[in-house]
């Protein structure tokens, strides 16, 4: 719609009203007591709506409320004591002997002293030496440990054996080789303190013994090592 038109609009709304009251004065019509209010044009178009207002600035911070009641009182808890274990030292020890040329056939071969630091620790121990067995017939051997005069228990006893069928027939001789063996384990449940760690050379069960041999002309050796668990 022109600017015009709009003027020409806005003068005929403003005239109306007018119109209607000479006509009651003229003629003695009734007045429409709305006739001043809306006079006789109609209701124009909604304008656009307009824009948002900015919004408005933080309102007044509130009062703190009021304190809660106490909670439930709760179970009594427990005393934990810290336990500062020293850091683990290496512990070990080694005998050495040259040429043992040790030939019984039952008894203690070689012992070595330790001293234990922990109960609660293990031990490694290690023989290393010449070891043989010969005889005519069949026959077994076995090497092993003691700790201060027992086998070991924990968990096992610590041994090795050789077991010879039988002799040589074709050279009217016994077999007799010497060959470097080792005898190794760990063993647990052994107590702090001076422990008598040795090697021994028994029977086997069930079987004869032969003629054994330890050390032949060669270094043997006993290695003790303290293990934490």
């Amino acid at each position: 719609m022109s600017p015009l038109t709009e003027r020409l609009l806005l003068l005929l709304c403003l005239a109306l009203p007018l119109y209607g009251v000479e006509k009651v004065r003229n003629r003695g019509y009734r007045k429409d007591p709305d006739a001043d209010k809306l006079g006789s044009c109609m209701q124009g178009p909604a304008g656009t709506p307009g824009r948002e207002g900015n919004p408005g600035a933080n309102g007044i911070p509130g009062t703190p409320g009021i304190p809660g009641r106490d909670g439930l009182k709760g179970e009594k808890g427990e005393c934990i004591n810290e336990i500062f274990e020293e850091p683990w030292r290496p512990n070990y020890k080694q005998c050495a002997w040259n040429s043992l040329n040790y030939g019984i056939d039952l008894g203690k071969v070689a012992d070595c002293t330790f001293t234990k630091l922990r109960s609660d620790s293990a031990l490694r121990v290690l023989f290393s030496g010449s070891l043989r067995l010969k005889c005519k017939n069949a026959c077994c051997q076995r090497w092993y440990f003691t700790f201060n005069g027992a086998e070991c228990t924990g968990p096992l006893p610590i041994e090795s054996i050789i077991y010879l069928d039988q002799g040589s027939p074709e050279l009217n001789s016994t077999i007799n080789i010497h060959r470097t063996s080792s005898v190794e384990g760990l063993c647990e449940g052994v107590k702090a303190g001076l422990v008598d760690v040795a090697v021994w050379v028994g029977t086997c069960a069930d079987y004869p013994r032969g003629d054994a041999s330890t050390g032949w002309n060669s270094v043997s050796r006993i290695i003790i090592e303290e293990l934490p668990k």
